[in-house]
């Protein structure tokens, strides 16, 4: 029951139960909790420290993370040259927009439009299109 990779969704309130129960009870030690119910010695510790705080198994909320860089009318410049210019790199972009963004954040807006890198024969990436 491994948790890498992608993106990491809180554990359920039941497994948490479980876990709180099994380690209330004092019968198991964390080796064999964390083998039974295929969680971590963080997760543990941080379950417990959680409870003794605050009472509560709740997972924290999601912190949110960083806000989009184009949003609104950015996103229509970003559409319209796009169009205009569908052989542009992503550097390209970036310069006409004038943001300090990285890349990523012009490939990431480009994704919520819609465009998609296209592929050369030479399997790299060259244009721009509308999927």
């Amino acid at each position: 029951m491994s948790r890498s990779g992608g993106t990491m969704r809180p554990y359920s309130i039941d497994l948490r139960e479980r876990v709180m129960k099994a380690v209330n009870k004092g019968t198991l030690t964390q080796k064999e909790i964390m083998d039974q119910y295929g969680v971590s010695e963080t997760f543990i510790y941080t379950l417990c420290k959680r409870v003794k705080e605050t009472g509560s198994i709740e997972p924290k909320r999601h912190g949110g993370g960083m806000p989009s860089k184009f949003k609104g009318k950015e996103m229509e410049i970003l559409r319209n040259y796009v169009e205009s210019y569908p052989d542009a790199t992503l550097q390209e972009i970036l310069d006409y927009t004038g943001k300090d963004a990285s890349i990523m954040a012009v490939s990431r807006a480009l994704d919520k439009l819609g465009f998609h890198r296209k592929k050369n024969r030479y399997g790299q990436r060259n244009k721009i299109v509308k999927m």
